[in-house]
């Protein structure tokens, strides 16, 4: 487990084999920092399905509107939808897309961010700049390179609690 220096910024992501922390970049993006702790707050992460995940690329989950469905319908249809609230708009940085980082799901738009959210399995320079950072896995990687592949996978895990570390 890892220090946890600022439990403000800092979320704990119970998945199925242990926990991940991340901590989040409130000086690099507010705005999507703000949002993530709003929908873990107010519980809308938990039991969100991981609805695209890809072998040595990424696992993306977040879709609030979908992801927390046990039909088929509802999961292929996740990664549609969003939360509630209006969408975030884009904080682009310097900061990489390295491994164990979070970065925001968005349509072409890039503007778009809304709930979704990613963690990259390695480094991926390519999204660099195209996508935003805010935050990064400090403990539990081992549980996000666990998770279930597949578009959707055919079992998909699930974020079984998302929580501000403040909160606990």
């Amino acid at each position: 487990m890892a220090e946890i220096t600022d439990p403000e910024n800092t979320i704990l992501m119970e998945l199925k084999n242990g926990t991940v922390t991340i901590q989040l970049m409130p000086d690099v993006a507010p705005k999507h920092t703000e949002r993530m702790k709003e929908l873990a707050r107010s519980g809308q992460y938990d039991n969100v399905a991981f609805h695209r995940v890809i072998d040595g690329f990424m696992a993306q989950t977040g879709d609030v509107q979908h992801g927390d469905m046990e039909d088929g319908f509802n999961l292929r249809m996740a990664g549609t939808g969003g939360s509630d609230l209006p969408n975030v708009p884009a904080e682009f940085s310097k900061v990489p897309h390295a491994r164990g980082s979070l970065g925001a799901a968005r349509s072409a738009n890039p503007d778009s961010a809304n709930s979704q959210f990613f963690i990259n399995f390695k480094d991926n320079d390519f999204l660099n700049g195209q996508y935003t950072v805010y935050g990064q896995v400090i403990s539990g990687m081992e549980h996000v390179d666990a998770i279930a592949r597949g578009e959707p996978p055919a079992e998909p895990d699930r974020m079984i609690s998302v929580k501000v570390a403040a909160d606990v």
